[in-house]
């Protein structure tokens, strides 16, 4: 993928199939290999990362197009956009620090092109992403699915297995 220095590798499936909290367990333990994680999540919403009375979110509904806020503990920077159509994936990549990085996961972006893991969970009855989508390298399930032989299935249950299946799949990117 373009703007890609290092292995992208996103988590789709139906809205409330519990892709957050999929990566909220397998964060930890990628970190536990090693692995220094980026993360980009998209949302069709609105949202406020700056909360009302804050001095930063102030200073931008003062009119900032873009307010850093920083401290030796982290950094966050808030840029205000204007656009008319839907963000792609291959742009947001820019805006990430790759050299201190291992892996980006991705939540979303699941028209775009590049390596994703389907979520999928019987009760939903979501129709299933894979047959539609060729990027789509393993679904992991909460109940064992016919799948092609291709498609590696991985227990939605077990996050361990697919943290050590990720592992694999940056091992497999570097070679």
């Amino acid at each position: 993928m373009k703007n890609a220095k290092i292995p992208v590798l996103g988590f789709v499936a139906a809205s409330g199939t519990g892709k957050t909290t999929l990566l909220t367990q397998l964060i930890p333990l990628l970190k536990q290999m090693g692995l220094r994680i980026g993360l980009i999540k998209h949302s069709h919403h609105d949202f406020e990362i700056d909360q009302p009375g804050k001095d930063s979110y102030r200073l931008r509904e003062a009119g900032a197009t873009s307010v850093m806020l920083v401290s030796q503990y982290r950094r966050a920077i808030i840029n205000e956009l204007t656009l008319d159509k839907e963000l792609r994936l291959v742009d947001q990549l820019t805006h990430l620090n790759q050299a201190e990085l291992d892996l980006i996961l991705v939540e979303g972006f699941r028209s775009e092109i590049f390596p994703k893991i389907e979520i999928y969970r019987k009760l939903l009855d979501a129709p299933l992403l894979y047959p539609d989508d060729s990027d789509i390298i393993a679904i992991a399930t909460d109940d064992p699915l016919q799948t092609p032989f291709h498609l590696t299935q991985l227990n939605l249950n077990e996050p361990q297995m697919i943290a050590t299946f990720i592992q694999k799949f940056i091992s497999d990117s570097h070679d």
